[in-house]
Parts: C-alpha cells; structure tokens; sequence
C-alpha cells in the first residue's frame, strides 16, 4: 500500500519540530537538507529559531520522496528539484481576478498575524 500524503496544517509558518514530524525525519536531517538543497531557506527569529514557510514543507516533502521513496542520490535529487523549479517559472496564463487579488490579500494578513504572534 502507497504511503498517505501527509496533511500540512493550514499555517504559515511552522518550528523545526513541527517539519520534521510532517515530513517524517528528524530535525538533524532538516538541518543537513538545508545546506544540500538551496532552495530551502527557512526564515530565522532573533533567537535563531527556524521558521519554515509552507513552500519550504512542501519542498522537503519532495526531498523525502526523491530520497527515500525513488532512491535518488543527494546530487539527482538536487537536479531534479532544479528542473522542476524552472518548469514553474512559466509565465502563467491566468490573469488575476479581483477575487484572486482579495484571495492574496488575506494569506498576506494571515502570515503577518502568525509572524506576529510567533514574535510575541
């Protein structure tokens, strides 16, 4: 049986301990994946805590499956997420609607109200 995909609370930002037990490893690993794969770049508080964003979840949720589910080595993976992130890059066709401008609105309000009380 295929392994369940792990459900990412709706958060903005999340502590090393909450990524590791989404993704599944420990927050050794997080650390070490952070200086193999450059695209994940958690944000730091004043106290050096990280702060990871959902994209960088997401992102080491990939690493995981490159790594561990398809046994790709550290550099495959690395190239692998390198070609995936230019195929995003794409110019997107859809035109903002003012419901989409709203829409990304309030996930903007949402992340300064957690980064908020995440700083408090």
């Amino acid at each position: 049986m295929r392994d369940a995909k792990p459900q990412i609370p709706d958060k903005l930002y999340f502590k090393i301990g909450e990524v590791a037990e989404i993704v599944g490893v420990k927050p050794y690993v997080l650390r070490y994946w952070e200086g193999e794969f450059s695209l994940v770049k958690p944000a730091k508080t004043r106290s050096r805590h990280r702060l990871y964003r959902r994209k960088d979840v997401q992102t080491l949720l990939q690493i995981k499956r490159l790594l561990h589910n398809e046994r790709f080595t550290i550099e495959g993976a690395r190239r692998r997420l390198k070609s995936v992130v230019k195929d995003d890059r794409k110019p997107s066709e859809l035109a903002f609607t003012d419901r989409a401008y709203r829409s990304v609105l309030v996930r903007v309000k949402k992340e300064i109200e957690s980064l908020h009380r995440l700083l408090s």
